[in-house]
C-alpha cells in the first residue's frame, strides 16, 4: 500500500554536484581553505573565491519598489515587456525570420522541463547528448519519459553521424523527434558547435522532418558568457532554412546571464515557420505554466527590462570582467592539460573543462583519489567536470599536472 501515484519512482535522489560541494566544505573546514581546490561549483566566482552578484543587476535590483516585488506579474506567460525583451536579447544582431513567441519560466531549467512535457507523450523518448547536464534525464524520467543518448564527440568535432544513428532508433518506435542541444558553452565540456555544424544538423533535421516532426529543444544557459558576444548568435540565422515540420525552443536563463541563480527566471522561446504551430505550442506551455508555477517573479522580470534597455553599455562592460577572467583560467588549465598529457573534451568557452573519461568505473576510482589529496570535482558521464567559473587563478596554476599524476597513480 502507498499513497503516491503507481509510477512514481521513490528512489531516494542523489545530487553528486551538492554532495561533493558539501564534502569540498567540509575538507576546507579541516585543512584550510587555501589547501583545497574547489572545481565543483557551477556558479560564477570571483578571485576572492566568493560568488559573483554583479553590481549593475543588484543595486539597480535593490532599488524596485518593494510593491513591484510584491506584486504578481502581469501575465502567468510573463511581462508583456519581459517577453519582447527576451526575444530581442536572444537574437540580438542574427537575422533570425522565423515566427516566434516567448514564455516566462522559472529559469532555464522551466524552459527545459516544460518543453520536453509539452512535446512528448509517458512512454516515449527525449534523445541527449551523452555528456550533458544530469537533469535532462531526470526531467524526462519523472515525467515516465525515456531518455536515449548520442554521442556527443567524434574526437574533437560534433558527432553528427552519431545523432543521425540515435534518431533513426527511435523513430522506430515513435513518430516524432524531440532531441536536446545544449549550445553554445556546453555544460560541461565548453564546446560550442561551429557555423558549419550547425548547417549540417539544421541539413539533417529537415530530411528527418520529411517523416515525422522533429523538434530542438537548444538550451542556451551559457551564452552570455561566450567569448566572443558580437558572434555568439550568428549559428541561430540557420534555423531559418528549417522546414515547416521542424520546430526550435530556445530555453534562456536570466539567472545566468545575471548572475541571480537564486532568482528563477528565465523564458522559453518558440521559433517556427507557421504562426499557427507556434500559437499552438503556446497554447499548451500557457496551460503548463499556469498550472505548474503560476508565476514568475515580476520585480527579477522588470530587472531584467531595464538592463538589457536602459543599463545595456554598464550591464556588457561589467560582466565583461567575468568573461576574460574565465578565459585566462580556461587558457592557463587548458596549456597546462596539454602538457602534462591530461586528456580533455574540446573546449572552447564557458563554464567547465570536462576531462575525458573512457571507462566511468575508472572515473569514479580517480574522482575519489582526487579528493583524497584535496581536488574536488564533479562526475559526469565519461567525464570529470572542472569548474574554472569558480576557481582562482592562483588555484589553476599547477593543477593539471597535479591531477595527470593523481590519474597515473590511480590503478
Amino acid at each position: 500500500m502507498t499513497f503516491v501515484r503507481k509510477s512514481a519512482d521513490v528512489t531516494p535522489i542523489v545530487d553528486t554536484v551538492f554532495a561533493i560541494v558539501a564534502k569540498a566544505k567540509e575538507d576546507k573546514a579541516e585543512v584550510g581553505a587555501e589547501n583545497v581546490i574547489d572545481a565543483t561549483i557551477g556558479s560564477l566566482y570571483g578571485e576572492d573565491e566568493k560568488l559573483v552578484a554583479l553590481d549593475e543587476v543588484f543595486n539597480h535590483y535593490d532599488a524596485i519598489d518593494h510593491r513591484v516585488k510584491a506584486a504578481y506579474a502581469a501575465s502567468f506567460t510573463g511581462n508583456p515587456d519581459f517577453r519582447d525583451s527576451v526575444y530581442h536579447w536572444v537574437i540580438q544582431n542574427a537575422d533570425v525570420k522565423l515566427q516566434h513567441s516567448v514564455i516566462a519560466t522559472p529559469g532555464g531549467s522551466g524552459a527545459d522541463s516544460m518543453s520536453i512535457t509539452t512535446f512528448l507523450d509517458e512512454g516515449e523518448t527525449l534523445i541527449i547528448p551523452d555528456v550533458a547536464w544530469g537533469s535532462y534525464t531526470l526531467m524526462a524520467h519523472e515525467n515516465n519519459i525515456k531518455t536515449e543518448k548520442y554521442t556527443m564527440f567524434d574526437g574533437d568535432s560534433f558527432n553528427l553521424q552519431s545523432v543521425k544513428d540515435t534518431v533513426n532508433e527511435v523513430l522506430k518506435n515513435q513518430q516524432r523527434i524531440v532531441m536536446v542541444i545544449n549550445d553554445p558553452c556546453h555544460n560541461p565540456t565548453g564546446y560550442s558547435l561551429t557555423i558549419a555544424e550547425w548547417k549540417e544538423l539544421v541539413a539533417f533535421i529537415n530530411e528527418t522532418a520529411k517523416k515525422v516532426p522533429f523538434i530542438l529543444i537548444d538550451d542556451i544557459a551559457y551564452i552570455d558568457y561566450s567569448n566572443n558576444l558580437a558572434e555568439s548568435r550568428k549559428y541561430m540565422e540557420t534555423w531559418n532554412e528549417l522546414s515547416d515540420n521542424a520546430m526550435v525552443v530556445v530555453a534562456f536563463s536570466c539567472s545566468k546571464t545575471l548572475t541571480s541563480y537564486g532568482l528563477r527566471c528565465g523564458a522559453a522561446v518558440i521559433f517556427a515557420q507557421k504562426a499557427e504551430d507556434v500559437r499552438e505550442v503556446e497554447i499548451i506551455m500557457e496551460k503548463k505554466a499556469r498550472a505548474t508555477w503560476s508565476n514568475i517573479p515580476n520585480a527579477a522580470m522588470a530587472n531584467f527590462v531595464w538592463l538589457v534597455n536602459d543599463d545595456r553599455e554598464n550591464f556588457l562592460k561589467e560582466k565583461q570582467k567575468y568573461i576574460d577572467l574565465m578565459k585566462e583560467r580556461s587558457d592557463i588549465f587548458l596549456k597546462e592539460a596539454k602538457e602534462a598529457g591530461l586528456e580533455v573534451y574540446p573546449y572552447k568557452e564557458g563554464f567547465f573543462v570536462t576531462l575525458r573519461m573512457k571507462d566511468n568505473a575508472f572515473r569514479s576510482r580517480y574522482h575519489e583519489a582526487l579528493m583524497k589529496e584535496h581536488i574536488f570535482t564533479v562526475e559526469v558521464n565519461r567525464g570529470i567536470r572542472v569548474a574554472v567559473c569558480s576557481l582562482p587563478v592562483r588555484k589553476v596554476y599547477g593543477l593539471a599536472a597535479k591531477m595527470k599524476k593523481i590519474q597515473l597513480e590511480t590503478k
